[in-house]
């Protein structure tokens, strides 16, 4: 299965204000696992971003100027997200602004170019009902490091969302993944057969002379604490 994590930024909040697009990030999942593949565009909305737009993207006017508009660029981002599940934030956000954008340039809704649009918020809201489910907080609650977020941009955005995403929706897969097996019969052998383990050596640890002893004191200090009674010193007696 292919599918398409995907993230805008644009000039505002607002369509209805003739707020454009001016980044698009897309990571490609293939079979829910990291392809390599990606696709980063800045684009020359042709005009001004909002104050508070430039506050949380930080791209300006006179860094997107020498950019490709959306025209120019539009039939490549369609080529990338054909057939694809596209996964995004807020979707209603983002699709309303590739809606906008690909009606400007005489083309069909985003959607008629894909195979579906999924929301990671609404599944967040519903995973986490009455909590906190913006991006940062999903990737705190997941332990999923985004450091190097101190301005929002599309291609890490989508990065950080791919990790989110996989996270989310772990329930939904098997312990036996696709194998690439055609026929309905294949892959249920695949998902029958037994995993042989024979050959996994799992490393001994041992503790250091230090914790030992640590080991050791705290077990006098468990045992003092329940007088004596503990199981450990019990069976070492018996």
């Amino acid at each position: 299965m292919r599918q398409i994590i995907l993230d805008t930024e644009t000039t505002g909040l607002e369509v209805s204000d003739g707020n454009r697009i001016l980044e698009i990030g897309c990571v490609e999942l293939v079979n829910r696992q990291f392809s390599g593949n990606t696709l980063h565009l800045y684009i020359n909305p042709e005009r001004e971003s909002e104050e508070g737009a430039l506050r949380v993207h930080g791209l300006t006017t006179e860094f997107l100027r020498d950019k490709p508009t959306f025209a120019q660029i539009a039939d490549d981002f369609l080529t990338f997200v054909q057939d694809a599940e596209i996964i995004i934030h807020n979707a209603a956000f983002d699709t309303r602004f590739l809606d906008n954008e690909l009606q400007l340039v005489g083309k069909r809704e985003f959607r008629s170019y894909v195979a579906g649009v999924v929301d990671s918020l609404a599944l967040a809201k519903e995973q986490f009902p009455g909590k906190r489910n913006s991006l940062d907080a999903l990737c705190d609650r997941f332990g999923i490091d985004n450091s190097s977020r101190t301005l929002h941009g599309a291609l890490l955005d989508a990065e950080l969302l791919a990790d989110v995403y996989i996270s989310l929706t772990r329930g939904q897969e098997s312990l036996v993944m696709d194998t690439g097996t055609d026929t309905p019969e294949q892959q249920s052998a695949a998902a029958s057969a037994k995993l042989d383990l024979s050959q996994i050596v799992l490393p001994i640890l041992h503790p250091s002379d230090l914790e030992r002893q640590a080991h050791e004191a705290m077990l006098a200090v468990i045992d003092k604490a329940s007088g004596g009674e503990t199981i450990w010193k019990k069976n070492s007696s018996a």
